[in-house]
């Protein structure tokens, strides 16, 4: 997974998903990106377990934001 976020605004604006799962997974970011969503608020989202898209927040979580 790679996201891309702006640094200014913390805005999402778009990710690269590969793998098993990855399908699934990435509606959580489309989701995101349409609702006007920050990665601050991605990595508050609760998902549920197990799943691919329960890692999202882990990896926004690595921008250091």
């Amino acid at each position: 997974m790679k996201m891309v976020v702006d640094a200014d605004t913390d805005a999402v604006l778009g990710a690269a998903i590969l793998g098993v799962g990855g399908d699934e997974a990435v509606h959580a970011v489309l989701d995101l990106m349409h609702m006007g969503g920050t990665a601050a608020d991605m990595r508050r989202v609760m998902h549920i377990h197990p799943t691919v898209a329960e890692l999202i927040p882990t990896v926004m979580g690595e921008l250091g934001g």
